[in-house]
């Protein structure tokens, strides 16, 4: 048993030094490519971001959906969603068509309206599923104690 936790302490240990050199790397290309300027910018609008509008976000719907019945579904189709569109925002952000056509070919407001009617098709099958699985369970219940 203590074998299994010393593999594991030092996996971990090797996974973990390999996710901060492949960090480091990461940094490295991006701060040589772009200029300093640019980077500083970038990581401060996304710490803005995230502290000033994602988070405040997702800790107001994690309260507003705390007494619902199915609310760690919601809570998580919600935060899909919000996933989707925020991978999504950059294209739909872009600027006006370019000269060359084949840059972003597709209509990306469309493929997020997709993405999205199928995550709330998916949610609400998952909600259907579970109330009748827990319709049948009281059900069962009812019976046994009679």
């Amino acid at each position: 048993m203590r074998g299994e936790v010393m593999r594991g302490a030092v996996l971990r240990t090797v996974l973990g030094a390999s996710g901060l050199v492949l960090m480091a790397a990461g940094g490295k290309l991006v701060w040589d490519q772009a200029t300093h300027w640019d980077v500083l910018v970038w990581l401060a609008g996304a710490a803005v971001l995230h502290d000033g509008i994602v988070a405040p976000l997702v800790l107001a719907v994690g309260l507003l959906t705390g007494g619902l019945k199915n609310r760690g579904l919601l809570r998580g189709a919600l935060l899909t969603a919000g996933c989707l569109t925020l991978i999504a925002l950059p294209v739909l952000l872009r600027p006006l068509p370019t000269a060359n056509p084949s840059v972003l070919p597709l209509d990306y407001v469309r493929g997020l309206l997709i993405s999205l009617a199928v995550l709330l098709a998916l949610t609400l099958l998952l909600g259907a599923v579970r109330r009748v699985r827990g319709r049948r369970r009281a059900q069962d219940v009812g019976a046994v104690e009679r």
